[in-house]
């Protein structure tokens, strides 16, 4: 009753469907004066023959006839009797069978209908909502943002301008308003002005209008844009975004520092403040053999192992863990002690062997911008003519084609780094590459999270997803945490100490028990304190930094939120 009164409610805000329902209640009260009227007749007539009948009964057979029942219990004996009987019945069926049920469904169920289907695509945000963050395109980026904002609990809408789009990813429980894009208006309902920030990540002259139609009505909130060509970033600026990000050239830049260049050292793959984190791979250094207990790492070099890689799997480091000839060690410490891990452990090679980087679109290109910063050969593989550059960097010709391969050097490259867009494509590759050298390392991309399985699966070492690279750098911006990919399914994340947390130490909180997640470093208000030991305390003033897995960072929220 609740739920019918709320939606009656919401029709007769609108003043079409205001009169519809004065229609529909006109008909039902002619309808309700003929049936008094033909109740009343029908006793005249029955007092003329000799007969009386109390009124629920007069009722009654005046219900059996105009609904076409006609039970023949209560019959006239007269011939008006039944003329009258006649006229009941037309127009019952003319007024309960036609004229009724089309009346219903063009005054009250169609337009309820429809507003059903309104108010889960609705054309105005509620009052009293803030902090919220505004998404004006749907696509794998904003996907994984908004998977990761349901997950804290931050709240979002996705405006769409196609209302049949917005039912469909409402069907997916997703959040959205109806509204043009580039018509101010729509972000005033969006309730700009108490929102936190928007994103767009549309084509870049889409979030050129963007940018530029927010600005009429807000220039304060941070707009972020992404960006497919390096010219349109000035634009983008100018246009009024805060921040402009290169996704194909981050990704690039990701891809290019999980490439082997042939020798074991530890390379730093990001960095909060004084924290570093880099991945070691270990191949032919004195680590190989031992077990994490037996290297002391710490004690000798200060750095801590928070886990390793295997075939693109990682697992958190236990003591006993034995490092063998193919792993890939995570390491957390300051960059003098990751220097100092190197001085001890890297093992130089001249590789003279190139790399193969196979698709020479942005993020291609962008990976063999950053080879090129560490001195690492490469060749590109490209099957369009129009992106060859003319140089000796480039091969023409498809990947699936082995002679093209060859030609590129499969034989004896140390890394293959699969750049394509298509995932399918880059999953085939990835199998076929595996096939024809088992033991190189395979470096692929994927755009969407859902095929990151697939493409461990199909032999990668290392895959790393557009949407979750894309999303991580939105969500940073944000400034509720700080959260940096390591790589795909491994983040480092900064935020205030829970509550649960305060005055205890890290030991007893049992955090990397009870969660999968490790505190490798405590900011404090002077300082910050890089593996911290065991026994040290959280303040309630604390920052903690973690590093887990997705699943660890879900337990970690859901028990400390």
């Amino acid at each position: 009753m609740k739920f019918l009164t709320s939606q009656i409610s919401f029709l007769l805000k609108n003043k079409p469907q205001r009169r519809n329902f004065k229609l529909l209640f006109r008909f039902l009260l002619i309808l309700l004066v003929m049936i008094l009227v033909f109740t009343l007749a029908f006793h005249l007539i029955m007092l003329s023959e000799g007969r009386y009948f109390s009124w629920v009964t007069g009722l009654y057979w005046t219900f059996t006839v105009m609904t076409t029942l006609g039970f023949g219990d209560i019959t006239f004996e007269t011939d008006w009797g039944r003329i009258y009987t006649m006229v009941v019945l037309l127009s019952g069926m003319l007024f309960l069978l036609v004229l009724f049920p089309f009346t219903f469904i063009n005054f009250f169920y169609s337009p309820w209908m429809k507003a059903q289907e309104q108010s889960r695509v609705p054309k105005k945000l509620e009052e009293g909502i803030k902090g919220h963050v505004i998404l004006t395109h749907f696509d794998p980026v904003s996907d994984a943002l908004i998977k990761k904002l349901k997950r804290i609990q931050i709240p979002y809408v996705l405006l769409v301008q196609d209302f049949a789009e917005g039912l469909k990813l409402g069907e997916l429980e997703i959040s959205v308003m109806l509204g043009d894009l580039d018509d101010p208006e729509t972000y005033r309902k969006a309730r700009i002005e108490t929102a936190n920030l928007v994103a767009t990540t549309s084509a870049d002259v889409v979030n050129t209008s963007v940018a530029f139609t927010i600005r009429e009505v807000n220039d304060k909130i941070p707009i972020i844009a992404t960006c497919n060509v390096e010219a349109s970033k000035d634009i983008l600026s100018l246009a009024g975004c805060n921040h402009v990000l290169s996704l194909g050239e981050m990704m690039g830049l990701f891809l290019s520092r999980r490439a082997s260049g042939g020798d074991a050292s530890a390379l730093i793959i990001g960095q909060f403040e004084e924290l570093s984190i880099a991945e070691a791979t270990v191949g032919g250094s004195t680590l190989v053999g031992q077990t994490l207990r037996e290297t002391k790492l710490r004690e000798k070099v200060g750095v801590s192992v928070l886990g390793f890689w295997v075939r693109g799997k990682y697992q958190v480091a236990q003591p006993e863990t034995e490092i063998t000839e193919n792993s890939v060690l995570v390491l957390a410490g300051t960059p003098p002690q990751i220097a100092a891990y190197n001085s001890l452990f890297c093992i130089q090679k001249q590789e003279t062997d190139p790399l193969i980087i196979i698709g020479g679109g942005r993020v291609g290109r962008s990976t063999g911008k950053a080879l090129e910063k560490r001195n690492l050969d490469f060749r590109i593989i490209e099957k369009l003519s129009d992106r060859i550059k003319d140089n000796d960097k480039y091969i023409y010709g498809d990947a699936a084609n082995l002679d093209v391969l060859l030609k590129a050097g499969i034989s004896n490259a140390p890394s293959v780094i699969i750049t394509t867009h298509e995932d399918d494509i880059n999953a085939y590759l990835t199998i076929y590459c595996r096939k024809l050298r088992p033991d190189i390392q395979i470096i692929t991309r994927s755009t969407l999270e859902r095929n990151l399985d697939t493409m461990h699966r199909a032999g990668a070492d290392f895959v790393m997803s557009y949407a979750s690279m894309g999303a991580n750098a939105i969500y940073n911006l944000l400034k509720k945490s700080d959260i940096l990919m390591v790589a795909e399914g491994l983040d480092l994340i900064r935020i205030k100490a829970p509550e649960q947390l305060t005055n205890k130490s890290i030991a007893s909180s049992c955090i990397r028990q009870e969660t999968g997640c490790t505190i490798i470093a405590i900011k404090k208000k002077n300082e910050m304190i890089v593996n911290p030991h065991p026994d040290s305390v959280i303040e309630s003033e604390d920052e903690i930094i973690l590093i887990g897995t997705a699943e660890a960072e879900n337990k970690f929220f859901k028990r400390y939120e």
